[in-house]
């Protein structure tokens, strides 16, 4: 589990894009509370989902290029055009802090 940010740094029905080295970025939701984690990049257009409106009554995100959208705990398509769903991570609070289990991406070339 790697540690990506404080709970404080999320206002509820917002989100937070985070860079690590090695990866893709991640985006942080807190959805009344309930805190998700995604990959940040939109799977059908290279967008950042942390620019795109949250619907917290329906817990989805949708895209600020297409109006394409996901759901945020399971990643999967929720309108079109997106198709393939976002990789979703588990989550872990432990004190004011957000952890998920995320790994680095390897690159082909050194």
């Amino acid at each position: 589990m790697k540690m990506l940010c404080n709970t404080g740094d999320v206002p509820a029905g917002e989100s937070r894009r985070i860079e690590l080295p090695g990866r893709p970025p991640l985006a942080v939701f807190n959805l009344d509370g309930s805190f998700y984690v995604t990959d940040d990049t939109c799977t059908h257009g290279d967008a950042s989902l942390c620019d795109g409106e949250i619907d917290t009554d329906d817990g989805v995100v949708e895209c600020p290029y297409h109006q394409g959208a996901f759901e945020i705990a399971t990643g999967r398509p929720a309108g079109a055009p997106c198709t393939v769903a976002l990789r979703v991570y588990p989550v872990e609070i432990r004190g004011e802090a957000v952890y998920a289990a995320v790994e680095e991406v390897e690159t082909a070339c050194p």
